[in-house]
């Protein structure tokens, strides 16, 4: 193997939700991945904090890949904008070989409402009320033109746009994919990007209301690694994934969802505890999931409650009989760890 581009995933962020937990004493930052080749990383998801842990992993900005975003709720996507304004600054050679942007396009109409709600709920934004991601980096844009043209014109910078190809995520046709009646139809997975270290391919999983929603899996010469989004147990997530050396796969405590909203009796917290019951996925499911594609190894991220004990994950150690990982910001995965060739996946102990 040339060791120089040994493939390798950096946890940036490993908290899930929208929202700052509290009492977090692993103060994990918002969900964000990193798959480093040699010296270029992608980057999947842009949490809270994403431009600060980039920098503390000691990656370049300047050697930023791609941009996966799995699907468009806030928690990964909030630091959006800080990549465009921010991140910008350390792109500006990029004129010729701007910074490609997968991620989903344009909802195309609003999820219905709750069967809890008492009154109607009114969107915001009705005149565009289910923007797509290129719609809203130019919203971005839009946002903080007093900043850019500021640069633009007195600096002599580029526009953030002549730095990012924004590629909203084509749905193969021919699927019966609807946001609302078909979320999760049946499907192979398909290629959306690759250069000369990877090939992106990505599939539709399950997180309701939201649609649509990715998985993505990066394959390079070395080893490859799912990440699965936001979704409850999929047949497309174990497609997407199966044979992977590595899955990072989001989990929830049920327990923590039962303590916060199974008292409650008004209209937000019986929504809210349905939602989660619909669109997540426990740490046995992850692990069943995980049984079910065949990795090698399961790593749980997008950790909700964020401020959990490690304990509430440990138990996915006994469960699963590759190896198990919880992983802390900032840790560093190898897709292919030294001892691969030593053991097959079922004889491999869990670690951590």
């Amino acid at each position: 193997m040339n060791t120089s581009l040994k493939p390798r995933v950096v946890t940036l962020g490993t908290a899930g939700g929208p929202r700052w937990w509290k009492g977090d004493s692993k103060d994990r930052a918002g969900i964000a991945t990193a798959v480093v080749v040699g010296e270029r990383f992608y980057l999947v998801d842009a949490g809270h904090g994403v431009g600060r842990r980039i920098r503390q992993a000691g990656l370049e900005l300047s050697q930023l890949g791609g941009i996966f975003i799995t699907h468009l709720h806030s928690d990964h996507t909030i630091d959006l904008p800080s990549l465009v304004v921010f991140g910008t600054h350390e792109l500006q050679h990029r004129t010729q070989d701007p910074v490609h942007v997968f991620a989903p396009g344009n909802r195309g109409e609003l999820p219905p409402g709750s069967p809890f709600a008492t009154t109607p709920p009114q969107p915001v934004a009705p005149e565009n009320p289910t923007p797509g991601t290129a719609d809203m980096i130019k919203g971005i844009v839009k946002a903080f033109a007093t900043d850019l043209n500021d640069r633009i014109l007195d600096s002599l910078r580029p526009s953030p746009l002549d730095l990012l190809e924004l590629r909203d995520i084509e749905i193969p046709e021919g699927l019966g994919y609807h946001p609302n009646d078909q979320p999760t139809p049946q499907m192979e997975p398909f290629e959306i990007f690759r250069d000369e270290h990877v090939v992106v391919t990505a599939i539709l999983v399950e997180h309701p209301p939201v649609a649509p929603a990715f998985a993505f899996r990066f394959d390079t010469e070395h080893g490859s690694v799912t990440v699965s989004g936001d979704t409850c147990s999929t047949p497309n997530l174990v497609r997407l994934a199966a044979g992977c050396d590595l899955l990072l796969h989001e989990a929830i405590d049920f327990e923590w969802v039962e303590g916060l909203y199974g008292h409650r009796t008004d209209d937000e917290g019986r929504a809210s505890r349905e939602h989660h019951y619909k669109s997540h996925t426990s740490v046995e499911g992850a692990v069943s999931q995980a049984k079910a594609a065949g990795v090698r190894r399961l790593a749980l991220h997008h950790l909700v409650p964020g401020s959990a004990d490690e304990a509430v994950w440990a138990k996915g150690e006994r469960l699963f009989p590759g190896r198990f990982l919880v992983p802390e910001d900032l840790d560093v995965i190898d897709l292919v760890p030294d001892d691969a060739a030593a053991a097959p996946a079922a004889s491999v102990q869990a670690s951590k």
